[in-house]
């Protein structure tokens, strides 16, 4: 059936400048501003883990360091795939070494999350 919707997310991470932190709340963002219940009540699919694809696109500074497995472990249903691309941000913030910072940059990631639909109506 093809795409059936496109959401985006932003995430920070204020103090340790990790990417996979800053992705995982870019998805959390992300699917917190849909519900997709027209899946089963319009679409009428049965098996969501079987019939629904996601795709999701992270933006960051360091793509290489994403950890894609634990990124699709923040989406709750479907078969997920992960791709990691040069992007986001980083800009200075506070230095405190107690929470972890290596420098004083923020890590920020931007996400796009597709959801397909592999079923016949």
């Amino acid at each position: 059936m093809g795409r059936y919707i496109i959401e985006f997310g932003l995430g920070l991470d204020f103090h340790g400048q990790d990417v996979n932190k800053a992705a995982q709340k870019a998805v959390k963002d992300a699917i917190s501003k849909s519900c997709l219940c027209g899946l089963s009540e319009v679409l009428q699919l049965k098996d969501l883990d079987q019939e629904v694809i996601i795709h999701v696109t992270v933006a960051v500074s360091r793509p290489s360091e994403v950890d894609v497995l634990e990124i699709a472990k923040c989406l709750p249903i479907g078969k997920v795939t992960v791709r990691a691309i040069q992007g986001g941000m980083t800009m200075p913030g506070l230095y405190l070494p107690r929470f972890g910072d290596d420098d004083d940059s923020i890590e920020v990631a931007v996400v796009a999350i597709e959801v397909e639909i592999q079923k016949t109506i």
